[in-house]
């Protein structure tokens, strides 16, 4: 299944990259001992490679800071997903944890700078496809009590019935990843100024943090 992009979003932003993988046979669980022992060195080093103070300078969120300006996202307000997880960890919070398949993939962002989504493959109909919103329609992001009204312009992603993501921050509560998931859809969420390399790396990383701790296979 590959994220097709619409002519207008083409046409915007043309060096936009948006990279998948579809993971076959997940095992996804609450909690993991080998997975919590992994994230304390994991936190570890995220403290000994930043400074709370210069982490919005670090060239790759400085990027994704500039899209979301360009695309009418206050990221003081709104942070880039990579960048908040740093955050966090140098602020001293506790990192959430929601079950094995997304805290591996949220260390995989951590570790690699890169914002990540992932999705319920058998919860997306048809082909996801990467639009403008429309004025008036509905997103039910994770954790949200009651379905978001757009104001159209945004980013978003859709399959054949309904809006999974609005881009690059926010995934759909339909579509999210619980502990009946055996098919994973990630999604390794590029911005313009950010090369094709990086995200290939942040790709591998994913890849492997999520079978690492959850099994399955990769479908090529």
């Amino acid at each position: 299944m590959n994220l097709k992009f619409s002519e207008e979003i083409r046409d915007r932003f043309p060096d936009l990259r948006v990279l998948s993988a579809k993971i076959l046979g997940v095992n996804v669980e609450r909690q993991s001992a080998e997975l919590e022992h992994f994230k304390k060195k994991a936190i570890e080093e995220t403290k000994k490679k930043y400074e709370l103070e210069e982490l919005k300078d670090v060239p790759t969120f400085r990027t994704y800071r500039d899209f979301f300006w360009e695309i009418g996202i206050d990221p003081t307000k709104t942070r880039p997903a990579a960048e908040a997880l740093v955050r966090r960890v140098l602020q001293g919070k506790p990192l959430p944890t929601i079950n094995t398949l997304v805290d591996a993939y949220n260390f995989a962002s951590l570790r690699s700078e890169i914002p990540l989504a992932a999705f319920d493959y058998q919860s997306i109909k048809g082909e996801p496809l990467m639009r403008f919103a429309s004025e008036g329609e509905e997103f039910s992001g994770i954790g949200m009590k009651k379905p978001a009204e757009l104001n159209g312009g945004e980013i978003v992603v859709a399959d054949s019935e309904k809006l999974i993501a609005i881009y690059p921050y926010r995934d759909s509560d339909e579509t999210k990843i619980t502990l009946d998931t055996n098919i994973v859809l990630l999604m390794i969420c590029g911005v313009p100024g950010v090369e094709e390399e990086i995200l290939n790396g942040a790709k591998r990383t994913a890849i492997d943090y999520v079978t690492r701790f959850c099994g399955g296979e990769v479908e090529e």
